[in-house]
């Protein structure tokens, strides 16, 4: 049970109450089953009590902070107005706490996640937290939650660093969004506290022999059938256009403009963009079967069907290549490393690659400074010739 006081309440008096180890239950002596519920985490909820013939009934009214002492006031008078006269509350029931973290969550995917994310960062979400946030925090309330259970969630999932960090991450959104709604108070989000793990993305780019094997593989596996020609033809884009492998599977005909040798994506990751096709990507689209009454051009085994998905068949690829450590996403990092190579600059990469945030693009800033490098290298061996003593490297050479 809570402690019990009784005070006039006012702004100072509610600022004033300290949370202590059990909850603190605080009335007020001007307007009778009025009061401010203070939480052990120190989050303080105004609420309204009235007893009535099916016994004793709470309604939260809001967050201290959200509201002040005279406009909780104001509300609580019309509830307890309502009770007595048998009429609708209003409101909401007092839970211990609040709303649980499940709930909060059922809340945030369903009036949030599913209106403002992509269908594919929805799914994400649900099972980020459906897998590691509710078994370990479901029936937890959001009112008590501090930093102490975020980190035991982190450390929980330490060998799976990645998943930590989308789990915290998912987490804090979710209470970020519950300060939205009124249900805590400003700034109390505890993951705030708790530091990501360093993490490693790995970067792998194929190198000219690598990029003649893969294409050597996708002949030979096609030739044989053992390869469909819809998924060697998503291969051969992924890596001519550098888009993600999501936009190549979602790529339907009235999207591609060959006489204008451009791809027109309405709904990619950053927004709709405009994708140039080069002479070979035009080229694999041209002699792609297009199949009566299939509006995809990485068609599917069944009719009228897009292709799903890559991964199954890019394992069976990449064995034959002898690109075992090379996924699928490398081939968007590799289209990224050789237009560096061959001079364009990370605002251009930016465009290829449908970057809406320099910092996507920063990644490859070390592969520009190793090209600029080179570069400056050439150049002076060039010079060195006319200008090193007995002729420089030139002369060394020979």
């Amino acid at each position: 049970m809570p402690r019990l006081e009784k005070r006039s309440l006012s702004n100072r008096v509610v600022d004033a109450l300290t949370p202590e180890d059990r909850e603190i239950m605080c009335w007020d002596r001007d307007l009778p089953g009025f009061g401010v519920r203070v939480y052990p985490n120190g989050s303080k909820t105004y609420v309204v009590q009235r007893r009535g013939r099916r016994g004793s009934k709470r309604i939260t009214v809001g967050r201290h902070g959200t509201l002040s002492v005279d406009e909780a006031r104001r509300q609580a008078a019309v509830i307890l107005t309502r009770m007595e006269t048998g009429g609708e509350p209003g409101g909401k029931p007092d839970a211990e706490g609040g709303p649980t973290v499940a709930e909060l969550a059922e809340r945030y995917l369903r009036e949030h996640v599913a209106v403002h994310c992509k269908p594919a960062t929805a799914l994400g979400y649900r099972r980020t937290i459906e897998r590691n946030i509710l078994p370990r925090l479901g029936k937890l309330p959001i009112t008590e939650l501090d930093r102490t259970h975020v980190a035991e969630l982190q450390y929980r999932l330490r060998k799976r660093p990645t998943a930590a960090n989308d789990a915290v991450g998912a987490l804090s959104r979710m209470l970020n969004r519950a300060q939205a709604w009124g249900l805590l108070p400003g700034g109390s989000n505890p993951c705030r506290f708790v530091k990501p793990y360093r993490t490693r993305r790995p970067e792998r780019f194929l190198t000219e022999d690598e990029f003649r094997r893969l294409g050597q593989t996708l002949d030979d596996l096609e030739a044989e059938g053992r390869l469909p020609v819809h998924v060697a033809a998503a291969f051969r884009l992924l890596t001519l256009t550098g888009c993600r492998s999501g936009e190549v599977l979602t790529l339907r005909w009235s999207d591609v403009a060959l006489e204008r040798n451009e791809i027109r994506l309405a709904d990619s990751k950053t927004g709709p963009r405009i994708v140039p096709l080069s002479p070979a990507a035009a080229r694999v689209l041209a002699g792609l079967p297009r199949l009566a009454g299939n509006p995809w051009v990485i068609a599917g085994p069944e009719p009228g069907e897009r292709q799903m998905q890559l991964t199954y068949y890019w394992y069976k690829v990449r064995e034959h290549a002898g690109l075992d450590d090379v996924r699928i996403h490398d081939l968007r990092h590799s289209f990224a490393s050789r237009a560096l190579a061959l001079g364009h600059d990370l605002t251009m990469i930016g465009k290829l690659l449908g970057h809406r945030k320099l910092q996507s693009t920063a990644r490859y800033a070390h592969l520009a400074r190793d090209s600029v490098k080179e570069s400056a290298a050439l150049v002076a061996a060039s010079i060195a010739a006319d200008i090193m003593p007995g002729g420089g490297e030139r002369n060394e050479a020979r």
